[in-house]
């Protein structure tokens, strides 16, 4: 197992550069449309830098091509969706959409550990929406050290130094929606006419 997800992620840089390529443009267009140096990817493109979510997803939206085309989910006429895990600091990603550019939905897995994780806070662009499944989730957002239970949830802005993790050892399940910088999830609620009616008669 572990040697086909080396394979997978042994094919990124190529698939990369070909996508820049196809697309004319240069890593220095890329890095300035990305926010990543053009040094990283360089070696992202070469092998020398192992891909992460929080490069794949902004070269994602640049490329106008949905995640799974830069990690190489095979594309069959199956009409199932086969969903790719994406591993990162210790954590599993599972794409939830398909779609290039915009809000990406994850399933976030952060597995149970005998003892606590110490805090390790990093920032990148965009913003994120939070929603506790199971478990129990500790979120650390600039100076801010909060602890989530099943049925709540947090955005924020990822320029802010922020680190997730289980906040009592057991294994902790969430949804993640991450938009791009100043794109952010909009929660809206509106009441039936019937319940506008009764409040106005009440």
């Amino acid at each position: 197992m572990a040697d086909e997800a080396d394979q997978v992620l042994d094919a990124v840089g190529p698939r990369l550069r070909a996508l820049r390529k196809r697309r004319g443009l240069t890593l220095a267009e890329v890095a300035a449309a990305t926010g990543a140096s053009e040094s990283t990817l360089s070696r992202l493109e070469n092998g020398g830098r192992r891909p992460t979510l929080e490069l794949l997803l902004p070269l994602a939206r640049v490329y106008g091509v949905p995640l799974d085309d830069l990690v190489g989910a095979p594309r069959t006429g199956d009409p199932r969706v086969h969903l790719q895990p994406i591993h990162r600091h210790g954590m599993t990603f599972v794409p939830l959409t398909r779609r290039a550019g915009g809000v990406q939905a994850f399933k976030m897995l952060i597995p149970g550990r005998p003892e606590p994780a110490e805090p390790t806070p990093q920032t990148h662009g965009g913003y994120e929406w939070v929603y506790v499944l199971n478990g129990r989730l500790r979120l650390v957002v600039g100076d801010r050290d909060l602890v989530l239970s099943p049925g709540e949830a947090a955005e924020f802005d990822t320029t802010w130094p922020h680190w997730l993790g289980s906040a009592d050892g057991h294994p902790v399940e969430t949804l993640v929606l991450f938009g791009p910088q100043g794109e952010r999830a909009h929660v809206r609620a509106r009441p039936s006419r019937r319940s506008r009616t009764a409040e106005a008669d009440a």
